[in-house]
């Protein structure tokens, strides 16, 4: 295991950032302490990185946030809501999204090496990766995946909710369901969804998966679902873009909804409320969440706590005509 400048400053009795003044030779170090640094390098054998010597300094007055991917409108209210308070805390953002790019490790490692600490989405940075900048002492928030050690982590429930949406379509009188998106690797979130639905309805769902979680994917799977003999009764839909995909390919097939088939989805972003029918969805607080990310990362780095939180945002059911009944939202 690579030695870091953290062991080096206990070694030799000293902080990290008079290590790293030590290497850079960028300030006033006294002969015996810069003497007593250089032996516990020695000692150890350690090898300064960019990174290390960056985290010790802490100088960037900046904020890393790494994405999967920047399309569609989930994301962009996430980081709408992270942008917006590090904005206040005086922070600028530096953003990297990993769709297509090579080299994701190096990427993510420079990334680090900027800013004052990260926000990560999801599964996005391999855990090898995750291991690495934990015990490299870097700061990080992770939203959407579950709690894990060395990090503050946030995320919006999803079981409860996905079995009240399954409770309330088995009280339309529903007995066939298809749940449209199924999980893909590293979708906790989705996941959960699927195994909350699936704990009210058993055997009457099936699983179909899309490319991605977007309207054209859930167009193509939605139309070829539907026109099929044995199409279901309701669609339960990952997200709310690929239930808006369902409700195009069910009006190019003809289909009447919710008259024919039931469609839902997941995350009430704008779109869900002006569709046509207005789309029955689970309503999440996207922006929190980037809001949210973004204060637990300044506490970190400010050294206001120094103890790590895993935070559970509310979600809530909001029926709408998509799903056959007269729409009303539950409580925020």
């Amino acid at each position: 295991m690579d030695v870091t400048i953290y062991e080096v400053a206990k070694r030799a009795g000293v902080s990290i950032a008079t290590v790293s003044r030590t290497l850079r030779g960028t300030g006033p170090v006294a002969a015996r302490t810069r003497e007593k640094v250089l032996k516990a390098v020695e000692e150890l054998n350690f090898t300064p990185s960019r990174l290390g010597v960056s985290l010790a300094e802490g100088r960037h007055a900046a904020n890393g946030i790494v994405f999967p991917d920047l399309a569609g409108p989930y994301y962009t209210e996430v980081l709408l809501g992270y942008e917006e308070v590090a904005s206040e805390l005086g922070r600028s953002v530096v953003i990297l999204s990993t769709k297509g790019r090579t080299k994701v490790n190096d990427l993510i490692k420079d990334l680090a090496g900027r800013v004052d600490g990260l926000a990560i989405f999801g599964h996005t940075v391999p855990e090898p990766l995750v291991a690495e900048l934990v015990r490299l002492g870097v700061r990080l928030v992770f939203i959407s995946r579950e709690p894990l050690s060395g990090a503050d982590t946030l995320r919006s429930e999803n079981i409860a909710s996905a079995r009240a949406l399954a409770a309330h379509l088995t009280g339309h009188g529903y007995e066939r369901f298809t749940f449209l998106g199924a999980p893909l690797a590293s979708q906790d979130d989705v996941d959960e969804r699927w195994r909350g639905v699936r704990a009210v309805l058993g055997g009457a769902i099936e699983a179909v998966p899309t490319r991605e979680y977007t309207v054209d994917c859930g167009f193509d799977a939605a139309k070829q679902l539907l026109g099929g003999r044995a199409r279901p009764e309701a669609i339960i839909c990952s997200d709310d873009e690929v239930a808006l995909g369902a409700l195009l390919a069910a009006e190019e097939l003809g289909l009447d909804v919710p008259g024919d088939v039931a469609v839902t989805g997941w995350d009430d972003i704008m779109a869900a409320r002006h569709a046509r029918p207005a789309l029955t969805t689970v309503r999440q607080p996207m922006r929190e969440l980037g809001a949210r990310a973004a204060r637990a990362l300044d506490e970190l780095i400010t050294g206001a706590r120094d103890t790590h939180k895993h935070l559970i945002l509310t979600t809530a059911l909001v029926v709408r005509d998509s799903c056959g009944h007269h729409p009303q939202e539950a409580a925020p």
